[in-house]
């Protein structure tokens, strides 16, 4: 789709495209350039990227600044008024702030006189003007990047907030062919581009999936804890991929003796050693990087508990639950929006654990504290001199952060929630979970285990804070210890492609290398016990990729496995079994896809017309939203057959899908008709690979229990009409989130099984895929072949 420049920028296309092309021919390192590529767009254009680290520049020098200033140039005995002052300014009767500001000389006599003071000052002087050089590199790199958007993709950096990622995709795909930025491979690929964005990445991802990163613990008497902060990560990243004696020898290489079986103990050796040298660094620039941190969160946060006092109860994805919950080549904002469409059923679920013992002191708590803050409220209103009597304004303030902490513990008399639904909404977003977790959602086990993953924001800062002290001792006494593992996993894991350098093998989502038989690779996959991936993650991340980057040509073997699952998914989905549900029963995912559908098989989108091929998509803007059992309106009945979805007129959601056919109907602007369409568009994508989710775990669950390994999803009733008994393993056993195979699950709800046979129109249909011409790799656990070119 072509772009026309805004206005005064024609001339700059012009002479940005009348430049040497030769800029763009062959350059050395794509990784680097195409994560800045990445990160520009996510910044939404040069002008926006300067300006935030510009201000990320200023911010320490405040901090710092700031900090000392009121460490050592604020009299606070003339502030609380606990002595006489002297020099009031203008007669004024009254103590003001500039009355407790201490003269310059005094002041700077008190910094020089700490030798402290004078250390950390040296050490931040040192930290900012590597930032400084550090921020005069980015603007010149990124001033490449721009030209490269403006000159070689024609996109202006106006537009660049309207403009997908999978569009500027396209355009560096079509760029490749012109200018040849990459001289091993005369076309790039979807995978290719995410390869070099996220090599490391897959990396950090399969070692959290193998449990090679001691990011879980279980100390005494807490349980099974996740400790995985920012510190942490950048330390990990640090020991393996960019520090120097990393185990990459560049950003697309992994070092020759790594590759080699015979040196491993020596190299195990070597690596632990590293780890130790950087713990030990760790623990001297702890107390620098612990009063930052305390620092940093102070100034960053307290603005907004004073604001918004509940705010360190609500939850936020953890960073642990982010990587354990990635798929192999997710970009960061596909994560975040996959996660993002999960918040509110995750916030939803977790709040049926509230505790009723705790719901009653909160509740009596509250009624004491809201009486005394009444009380001062009126007489304040009534004189406000009373604001001047010692401590009223903190009383009043501690009393109202009180009041409204104990009614985030209340629980609600009119709120009806249902675990089990809510945590199947969950899982149709984030897309994995232990498979007890299913029929088990009432249990707080598992209630444990998912708060390892949805954290209060409250805990996600402490970890942060206490992450320079206890970092060090994680890389000491747990990272070494796998260090032989480590050297093995990289080894066994890595192929090397051409045009493309080392990348993690997993990464290349290879259901034949790869691949679990019960994740729907039976009879695929060739892959051994200690080749799988736990948790599905292989397919699943193939199906996501797919979904994601609907012109994406895979090699025979996924292509293979995609088209036999989405057959699969078309022929057992049987749209003519969806029976009526059971008004008494909530309404699930799908169920709520079925309330608000409207076919959508006549709108294109974009410039691809990848919607079209979507034949009698049911979607409607909620049909993926986190849902609460406890909505007002009742399931409408409906079927579906070959022609689309039929509905009883009556249904509450009726009048939303005419008026929202009749909106994409009714030839608006031409950026209307786009921007409906790309939205349509992603909600059939989120639609589809909700549906491939649900379906493959409930396969997986017939897997593990021992049934036949076809999947039947046909609904099944008493003779009564009641839906069948849901049924649990008797004896789940958990390791840490990701599930394995050996958890069980409970049979698939009623309720929840028409709803895949509505969803399962979503799949695409006309378009067939190509297969990719085979690359020709080098997989470092025995054979060998040519080397990269």
């Amino acid at each position: 789709m072509a772009h026309s420049p805004p206005p005064g920028d024609e001339n700059l296309l012009l002479h940005e495209a009348d430049e040497d092309k030769s800029q763009w021919h062959h350059i050395e390192n794509l990784d680097l350039f195409f994560r800045r590529v990445y990160n520009l767009h996510q910044k939404n254009g040069f002008a926006c990227m300067l300006l935030g680290e510009i201000f990320e520049l200023v911010r320490l020098p405040f901090v710092v600044a700031f900090t000392l200033f009121l460490l050592y140039c604020v009299d606070y005995d003339v502030l609380f008024t606990n002595k006489h002052v002297v020099n009031h300014t203008a007669g004024s009767s009254k103590v003001t702030l500039v009355d407790a500001v201490l003269p310059a000389d005094v002041c700077g006599a008190r910094i020089r006189n700490s030798r402290l003071v004078i250390f950390v000052l040296a050490i931040s002087a040192a930290f900012w003007l590597h930032r400084l050089l550090k921020f005069a590199c980015n603007v010149c790199r990124y001033w490449r990047i721009r030209s490269f958007y403006v000159g070689a993709l024609r996109m202006p950096m106006s537009e660049l907030t309207s403009v997908r990622w999978q569009e500027v995709q396209a355009r560096i795909m079509e760029v490749q062919k012109e200018h040849q930025m990459c001289i091993s491979k005369k076309e790039l690929s979807e995978l290719d581009i995410y390869h070099r964005i996220l090599r490391f990445e897959n990396y950090m991802v399969a070692m959290v999936n193998r449990s090679l990163l001691p990011v879980c613990f279980r100390p005494p008497l807490l349980g099974e804890i996740a400790f995985y902060t920012c510190g942490l990560r950048y330390n990990f990243e640090l020991i393996f991929f960019w520090g120097p004696g990393s185990l990459f020898e560049s950003e697309w290489s992994l070092k020759r003796e790594y590759k080699r079986g015979g040196d491993r103990l020596e190299l195990a050796d070597k690596l632990a050693s590293r780890i130790l040298w950087i713990s030990i660094a760790n623990l001297v620039l702890c107390p620098v990087i612990l009063v930052w941190q305390f620092l940093y969160a102070f100034f960053n946060y307290t603005g907004v508990i004073m604001r918004q006092p509940d705010s360190l109860g609500a939850r936020s994805w953890s960073l642990y639950g982010r990587c354990n919950l990635r798929h192999f080549n997710e970009l960061d904002h596909e994560l975040a929006s996959r996660l993002g469409k999960a918040y509110e059923a995750s916030s939803k679920y977790l709040n049926c654990f509230q505790s009723p013992l705790m719901s009653v002191v909160a509740k009596n708590i509250a009624f004491f504290a809201g009486s005394l803050l009444a009380v001062l409220v009126i007489l304040t209103i009534y004189d406000e001199d009373v604001l001047q009597v010692e401590y009223v304004l903190s009383a009043i303030t501690l009393l109202g952060v009180c009041v409204s902490v104990c009614r985030s513990l209340i629980r609600h008399k009119h709120k009806v929630l249902c675990p089990e639904q809510l945590l199947r909404v969950v899982l149709a977003h984030i897309h994995y979970a232990p498979d007890h977790w299913q029929g088990n959602a009432h249990r707080h086990e598992t209630r444990r285990q998912f708060c390892l993953l949805f954290q209060y924001k409250a805990v996600i800062i402490l970890e942060e804070l206490v992450s320079p002290v206890v970092t060090p001792f994680i890389l000491i006494f747990s990272l070494r210890r796998k260090s032989l593992e480590i050297v093995d996993f990289f080894r066994n894991f890595t192929v090397e492609v051409v045009g493309l350098g080392d990348v993690c093998s997993f990464s290349e989502m290879d259901v034949r290398r790869h691949g679990h038989p019960a994740w729907m690779s039976g009879g695929t996959t060739e892959a051994s016990f200690h080749q799988q991936v736990e948790g599905g993650k292989t397919e699943l991340s193939l199906m996501h990729f797919a979904t994601t980057n609907p012109r994406w040509q895979p090699p025979h073997e996924s292509e293979q496995f995609i088209s036999q699952f989405k057959e699969r998914v078309q022929r057992e989905a049987d749209p003519h079994t969806v029976t009526l549900l059971s008004q008494s029963e909530p309404r699930s995912l799908i169920s709520n896809l079925l309330a608000g559908s409207t076919t959508l098989a006549s709108v294109h989108s974009g410039s691809d017309g990848s919607l079209a091929n979507h034949a009698a998509v049911s979607i409607d803007e909620r049909a993926l939203s986190p849902l609460s059992p406890d909505s007002s309106s009742l399931l409408p009945r409906g079927s579906f057959n070959a022609h689309g979805p039929t509905r009883d007129t009556s249904g509450p959601l009726m009048a939303d899908s005419g008026a929202h056919a009749r909106m994409i109907n009714s030839g608006g602007s031409a950026w209307e008709g786009q921007t409906i369409s790309s939205v349509l568009s992603e909600y059939a994508s989120s639609a589809e690979m909700s549906t491939h989710v649900l379906y493959m775990h409930d396969f997986h669950k017939q897997q593990s229990r021992g049934e036949q390994s076809h999947c039947t999803w046909h609904s099944q009733e008493s003779g009564d009409g009641a839906p069948d008994e849901v049924r649990s393993d008797p004896n789940p056993q958990a390791r840490h989130f990701p599930g394995s195979h050996t958890f069980h699950t409970s049979v698939p709800s009623p309720s929840d099984i028409p709803s895949l046979a509505s969803a399962s129109r979503s799949t695409t249909t006309g378009q067939e895929w190509v297969s990719l011409q085979s690359r020709s790799q080098r997989h470092y656990g025995g054979t060998t072949t040519d080397s990269l070119v």
